[in-house]
């Protein structure tokens, strides 16, 4: 990938911006698939235990926390494909704190969920590495804002590094 990958402003909601400042390195492909080894080195370290704890009362487990990247990766590899792809019709919001309660996260195995990631990373590169360019700059409307595909994938990027950064801080 090279800049023109890059997003612009106005290519996603301000919301993303701190998602989007996270993703340094211009070549996203690989940026997500060393993540991939990231988050299994950290919970492979952390273990099955740990992972079932949260850092204060009322916050995710660490295990809750792998879900909802997971469940996040795979909505915005969707949007991608739908708007690479010229879908108009905008696409709905989720509510990640339901999401993360339906999830049942914590009576999950954590190498299950851990290679879920895995899997699921894979995937939405394998859609990266087979779209179009031209379809990179295509924008369509998710949770009520403008998005590009190329912001989609940044913003999972930089999703996975915000997580992991607090994991690291605060478990």
């Amino acid at each position: 990938m090279n800049e023109t990958f890059k997003p612009k402003v106005g290519e996603y909601a301000p919301y993303y911006e701190s998602y989007i400042k996270r993703v340094i390195n211009e070549n996203i492909d690989k940026l997500l698939l060393t993540q991939i080894q990231e988050v299994r080195s950290y919970f492979e370290t952390m273990g099955e235990e740990k992972s079932n704890e949260t850092y204060a009362e009322g916050k995710w487990t660490a295990k809750e926390v792998l879900s909802h990247m997971i469940d996040t990766d795979r909505i915005m590899t969707f949007r991608a494909l739908c708007f690479a792809r010229g879908e108009k019709s905008p696409l709905p919001s989720f509510d990640q704190d339901e999401y993360v309660a339906r999830s049942m996260a914590n009576a999950i195995p954590l190498n299950k969920l851990i290679e879920d990631f895995e899997f699921s990373r894979y995937a939405c590169v394998s859609l990266l590495k087979t779209l179009p360019i031209d379809s990179w700059s295509n924008i369509g409307m998710a949770s009520g804002y403008e998005v590009s595909v190329r912001a989609l994938f940044y913003i999972m990027t930089g999703h996975v590094a915000h997580h992991l950064a607090i994991l690291k801080e605060r478990y």
